[in-house]
């Protein structure tokens, strides 16, 4: 598996909100692995950054957070997941920071292909309609494909109006039925 970037980053952890030296691998198939050391043998913490990862922010957009000692808040790395946890890291630059989350945005994002016949990864863009085309060739094709969970929340709020409005009616017509009969 590719590796899209490594290095050091302190991270907070989650119990006693301690801040500890961990060496990062961010793969091609979206995985944040946190190591002990760079010998990558230890391993400590893994998020899943394609399935879980909703929003990542840096440097100043992490208000409230405090960073490790003789580092800036401009090094913080925040990435918010989906079970409502995060996951905050500090750079040993806003640069190294910056890079980070960008990375990490492209790897939530952008599906990958691998051809086993090269071994190599190739990054899809997809256009403005979430849509991606491959032009046939050889070797087989392996595609991730990252969906919206927001897609069709406009159709089930239309569906549900549309369904209250035809109870809404069917009950006017009931209330009047007593006075119908007297």
């Amino acid at each position: 598996m590719a590796l899209l970037k490594s290095g050091w980053l302190w991270r907070q952890t989650s119990i006693l909100k301690r801040w500890k030296l961990n060496w990062c691998d961010l793969w091609i198939d979206g995985s944040l692995v946190f190591y002990k050391t760079d010998s990558r043998r230890e391993f400590e913490h893994r998020v899943g950054i394609k399935t879980s990862c909703v929003s990542v922010k840096s440097g100043l957009e992490c208000a409230g957070l405090s960073p490790p000692e003789n580092h800036s808040r401009e090094n913080l790395v925040l990435v918010q997941l989906r079970d409502g946890s995060t996951v905050i890291l500090c750079a040993n630059s806003e640069d190294e920071a910056l890079a980070w989350k960008l990375t990490i945005q492209e790897a939530r994002q952008n599906p990958f292909t691998y051809d086993p016949y090269d071994d190599s990864y190739q990054s899809i863009p997809m256009d403005r309609h979430n849509t991606i085309y491959l032009a046939p060739g050889s070797g087989t094709h392996h595609i991730l494909i990252q969906r919206d969970p927001y897609d069709g929340i406009g159709e089930q709020v239309a569906l549900g109006l549309l369904a209250g409005m035809a109870v809404g009616a069917a009950m006017r017509s009931y209330l009047w039925m007593p006075f119908l009969f007297c």
